[in-house]
């Protein structure tokens, strides 16, 4: 592993050239993730929750979100984000110690919505900045580098417009976010325009119809520094058991098992 992970993820964020932040929900992903060449992993709350058979929006706890994380860091060589979704808290100092502890479990970094969870509601603009600021000075107060990204989350949501997305990222920006993340913006010009106005890396989702319809080279030309998929490749292995399990349960019908991925291959993966 690398001396500093911190140091080398945050290498790899460089705007028009992104990588891809493969999200990965337990040990066996990350390693098939890793052994197919991905550069850098992250954890997805909602294929965490699934997992555990809840559903997504704060119904996982920071306890059991940190071991996870930590599970996956020790998958593989690869650097890891955390998924740690409002921070476990609304208060600053909450935010500030979740960072704190992700970093003891290993992440190289680590995102913080502006949501109250488990509602869709945003915080205020003041109280979803001072969150920020409590987080970016724990991640600077650390021994070694630690990626911060801040999210807006209020246009996922519904809950604001792309004017208020703007203003709450730039304003994460001077709390001293490294990178940021305001999740599938209605259009992509949107998306484009984030790039533009924020001197700052910009994560990307690539997730619904307009966002994966777009390829590595689209979301270069944007500006964009990384693609993360968030809980889409997990939603996959959802739909597959829907494909493959709805006919045989209903209709006796086995034949979509004869999709199934090869078990050596796999097996070859996960020993490596």
């Amino acid at each position: 592993m690398t001396k500093d992970i911190g140091a080398a993820f945050r290498a790899l964020h460089q705007p028009g050239n992104p990588f891809i932040l493969a999200n990965a929900w337990d040990a066996g992903s990350a390693k098939m993730l890793a052994a197919l060449g991905a550069q850098a992993l992250a954890t997805t709350s909602a294929g965490h929750a699934f997992t555990l058979g809840r559903p997504d929006m704060g119904r996982v706890t920071r306890d059991e979100a940190l071991s996870h994380a930590q599970d996956i860091v020790a998958a593989t060589n690869l650097p890891v984000s955390g998924d740690l979704e409002n921070g476990y808290g609304s208060a600053p100092e909450t935010v500030a110690e979740t960072v704190r502890m992700a970093a003891e479990a290993g992440l190289a970094g680590c995102s913080i919505e502006d949501t109250a969870l488990p509602d869709a509601t945003p915080y205020g603009f003041e109280l979803a900045v001072e969150r920020i600021k409590a987080a970016a000075a724990a991640a600077r107060a650390l021994p070694h580098d630690f990626v911060l990204v801040a999210r807006a989350d209020g246009i996922l949501n519904r809950q604001y417009d792309i004017e208020e997305a703007l203003r709450r990222l730039h304003a994460f920006v001077e709390a001293g976010a490294d990178c940021l993340y305001a999740p599938i913006p209605r259009e992509t010009a949107d998306l484009a325009r984030i790039c533009r106005e924020i001197p700052a890396p910009i994560n990307a989702l690539a997730s619904g119809p307009k966002y994966t319809a777009l390829t590595r080279a689209d979301y270069a030309k944007m500006g964009v520094a990384r693609i993360s998929l968030g809980s889409a490749l997990a939603r996959v292995t959802h739909q597959a058991i829907l494909d493959a399990a709805k006919p045989f349960l209903q209709d006796g019908d086995f034949s979509a098992l004869s999709h199934a991925a090869n078990g050596s291959e796999i097996d070859g993966m996960l020993g490596s």
